[in-house]
């Protein structure tokens, strides 16, 4: 029993993920002594992935009006009410890598990319929210907004597995809902459609790539494991493994690949580009 408990701590200690931006960390500071501090601070000053998370977001957040060590304080509270924050931001970090070809480090998200960064402000700002914390909640959708031009309101829900590219001019509204395994691009809008109160966004299902400057506009649903093309201005429900594409959107075709997420391929070739998404 007690070489059973042994294993069983041991297996909890395992971190592929913390252990792999550890060994990233370490050889930025051999190479680059100048920002030694900034690795140190960042990463190796701490014992886990969550803490250095909560410590890298709010080296990112903190401002005149709060500091530091306030949001610090906050994104504990959020991660002991739910620890599967710090196992969506480490699938979030593989995501990234995985589909996006500028990552070339598991450390590049954490200490760089702010379409990342700005995922996992939200996340805690989610469970500050659920918790009743909704002024620090909209507190930090705020100051995220102002530091990296991606808007996400603090009760959206969004799942894990998760890439943002380039993260520039995002807007994702209250009562949007992505799944896992979803590709987001710059410039796309998960918005409504008027004034209209209640559930009034987007429904992103699982393994769904958006392309850059795409809108999608109320509350419709993007079927799993679709496409919609840049720049698409998308009404009306998506079918399941379907491409769409136009202002306004129409089929153009199957989705290309079983995940468009993960393939990451833009390239659109119609082949029923005459049915639009009313079955026009």
């Amino acid at each position: 029993m007690a070489q059973h408990n042994s294993q069983s701590k041991t297996v909890e200690r395992l971190d592929p993920v913390w252990d792999r931006l550890r060994h990233e960390a370490e050889e930025i500071a051999r190479a680059e002594p100048g920002l030694g501090g900034f690795v140190y601070s960042s990463v190796l000053a701490h014992s886990s992935f969550e803490n250095a998370l909560m410590h890298r977001l709010a080296q990112r957040l903190g401002s005149a009006d709060l500091g530091a060590d306030a949001i610090v304080s906050a994104f504990g509270d959020a991660l002991m009410r739910e620890p599967d924050i710090g196992h969506a931001a480490r699938a979030d970090i593989i995501a990234t890598f995985d589909r996006d070809p500028a990552c070339h480090r598991y450390i590049d998200p954490l200490l760089y990319f702010k379409g990342w960064q700005a995922l996992q402000a939200h996340r805690m700002a989610h469970r500050l929210w659920e918790m009743g914390r909704k002024d620090f909640a909209l507190y930090l959708q705020s100051r995220s907004s102002i530091i990296s031009s991606i808007d996400i309101n603090p009760n959206a829900r969004i799942g894990k597995g998760i890439m943002i590219d380039h993260g520039h001019d995002i807007v994702i509204g209250e009562t949007s809902v992505i799944e896992d395994n979803v590709s987001i691009l710059q410039g796309v809008t998960l918005g409504g459609t008027g004034k209209e109160s209640g559930d009034r966004h987007p429904k992103i299902r699982q393994g769904v790539l958006i392309g850059a400057g795409a809108k999608i506009l109320g509350n419709i649903e993007i079927g799993r494991c679709s496409r919609v093309a840049a720049c698409s201005v998308v009404l009306h429900d998506v079918p399941p493994n379907t491409t769409v594409a136009g202002v306004p959107a129409k089929i153009v075709g199957k989705a290309g690949c079983a995940e468009p997420a993960r393939a990451m391929d833009h390239n659109v070739e119609s082949d029923d580009a005459d049915f639009d998404l009313n079955g026009g």
